[in-house]
């Protein structure tokens, strides 16, 4: 079993680049693959990115593809979501993601969540 704690999210201007870390104890964190999903008010839970468990591949929805970069530090035990050209629709609620044996793309692959950290771009 993993926890997850997310940070770094705010409140930034269309066009400001934020960073959100997510910080994982627990079982050892590499041998996890690794995603962040997004939630808007009234909306699904989305995927944004994920990455392999030890960082070579990764997968972006098409919404951020070129904006955003995920990352992982296996010696740190943490996540990354870099993301640059914060456009207002990417707005939402940010969620740290893992699972074991697949790199978690859709929601209901997920088998850990942490609790999610606000990013709010105003226009």
């Amino acid at each position: 079993q993993v926890q997850l704690v997310e940070s770094g999210g705010g409140l930034v201007q269309a066009g400001d680049s934020l960073r959100l870390s997510c910080a994982a104890s627990g079982r050892t964190f590499s041998v996890y693959n690794m995603g962040w999903f997004r939630q808007a008010p009234e909306k699904e839970r989305e995927f944004v990115a994920a990455i392999n468990w030890n960082g070579d591949t990764t997968y972006y929805a098409d919404s951020v593809k070129g904006r955003f970069t995920i990352s992982r530090d296996n010696a740190k035990n943490t996540l990354y979501l870099q993301m640059n050209s914060l456009k207002p629709e990417d707005t939402a609620v940010y969620y740290c993601a893992a699972r074991g044996s697949i790199v978690p793309t859709t929601p209901k692959m997920v088998g850990y969540w942490g609790q999610g950290t606000q990013v709010t771009v105003s226009s």
